[in-house]
Formats: C-alpha cells, sequence, structure tokens
C-alpha cells in the first residue's frame, strides 16, 4: 500500500479550533500538524537575534513614514485548515490582533536539517501563493541566506540587499552581518 491508496478522509485534516486547544509548539499547513520541537539549537537562536537586530536598525533609518514591525515566532493565521509561525516577520501597516491574518511583507525561516525540506518546498509555495513579497531562507550551517522576491506571482532567487516593504518603506541588508555578527 502506497499514500496513493490512502482515501483523503482518513488522514488528519484539522482546524484552527483544534489548533487554539494544542498543548506545546506546533504548525498546521493545509490540516496537517507538525511538532516544533525540539527547540531551535543555538545558532538558529543568534542567526534569528541577529537578523533582528539588523533589520530594527535597517528600520529606524527608514524614518518615522515607515510603520513596519519586526516579530520573532509569531503566529500566521493563513486560513481555518494553516497556521505558521515563522522564525521572524516583518509587517507593514496596521496591526491590532493578536496574531497576524494577512500576509507579512518580508519571512524569514531559519533552516536546519529538519525543517530544510518544510523550508525549501512546503513553505516556500505556501508563501509564495500567499504573495508574500520576500521570502528569506536562512541556513546556519552554510553562513548563507537564500532571497526570494515575488515576481509576477512566483519567486524568484535574487542577489538583492535592498527590500521595498511597504509604501515609504525601503530598508537595505548586509545579510552576511547574519553571520559575521557586525551589527
Amino acid at each position: 500500500m502506497n499514500s496513493k491508496d490512502i482515501p483523503s478522509e482518513w488522514l488528519p485534516n484539522y482546524t484552527y479550533q483544534d489548533y487554539e486547544k494544542w498543548e506545546g509548539d506546533w504548525e498546521m499547513i493545509y490540516g496537517i500538524p507538525y511538532a516544533m520541537s525540539p527547540s531551535p539549537k543555538r545558532a538558529h537562536q543568534q542567526a534569528g537575534r541577529n537578523f533582528i537586530l539588523l533589520a530594527q536598525e535597517a528600520l529606524q533609518k527608514a524614518g518615522n513614514t515607515c510603520l513596519c514591525e519586526i516579530y520573532y515566532e509569531l503566529d500566521w493565521i493563513v486560513d481555518d485548515t494553516t497556521v505558521v509561525r515563522p522564525d521572524v516577520m516583518i509587517i507593514c501597516g496596521p496591526f491590532v490582533d493578536d496574531f497576524l491574518r494577512f500576509p507579512p511583507s518580508l519571512i524569514v525561516e531559519i533552516t536546519s536539517r529538519r525543517t530544510q525540506m518544510a523550508d525549501r518546498n512546503v513553505k516556500f509555495k505556501l508563501y509564495e501563493s500567499n504573495k508574500v513579497p520576500f521570502y528569506l531562507i536562512a541556513d546556519p550551517e552554510r553562513q548563507s541566506t537564500d532571497i526570494f522576491v515575488l515576481v509576477n506571482g512566483q519567486y524568484q532567487l535574487t542577489q538583492q540587499s535592498n527590500f521595498d516593504l511597504g509604501e515609504n518603506c525601503r530598508i537595505q541588508l548586509d545579510l552576511q552581518n547574519i553571520w559575521s555578527g557586525n551589527i
């Protein structure tokens, strides 16, 4: 028997109402739960911290007209069957809820051997189909960051370091500083 022989109604298909009751750290993509354990390793935490510091400095340089904020591991409720918790998000515009319910301007996933398949495939397609303008995949092991920009509905790999996050908000990020710690 292979997965094609299993009727879809036999597979798990959870909703946000189920998700709210779960203990521990989870993501849910298209009704399928994904455990978020064990906790991220030290290199992952350092990369996340360094990106936040780098982005915060860039947002401050952009000035008061840039209405964007940085969030670390905040739930993005995409729809009733999909809730993800990107490592870092930059969210622009009015945002008053406890959790995000619209696409962020930029997402950073800090990948590892355990999460690489999901980060480079499942989440890549999820973020692309939900029109997240910028998706960055940071790899602590390789000390590199792949930058994808949404062009005509599809992600394209780029080397750009300038990000138009929204109206009156253009920032520049020297992503090598994530790895060097020169922030």
